[in-house]
């Protein structure tokens, strides 16, 4: 069993929406503690998918700049066309 380390903190929420999570804790059987770190585990791991996706369009454009290398739209769309047809297709080459 590895252990965790955890810090406490505080956040001040509306009124309103600490009732909303309490009503959802209830209706779960969970606490509002669970939930709200479930949430917010949840959001910052979709916000770090967020930021790699964005990374790699940042340099796939970069590369694009300096290469030129691209497939047209025509080309990727055929592409996935097979590949939803069940064909497993090599994807179109790059080219200048």
């Amino acid at each position: 069993m590895s252990s965790t380390q955890v810090t406490p903190t505080s956040i001040k929420i509306p009124v309103d929406l600490r009732e909303r999570v309490q009503i959802l804790a209830d209706s779960r059987d969970r606490s509002v503690h669970s939930l709200m770190l479930q949430a917010l585990e949840t959001f910052v791991e979709r916000e770090e998918q967020r930021e790699k996706l964005r990374q790699d369009a940042m340099k796939a454009h970069e590369e694009y700049m300096l290469t030129g290398l691209h497939v047209t739209n025509v080309e990727a769309k055929d592409w996935l066309s097979e590949l939803s047809k069940g064909n497993n297709t090599e994807p179109p080459k790059c080219h200048p």
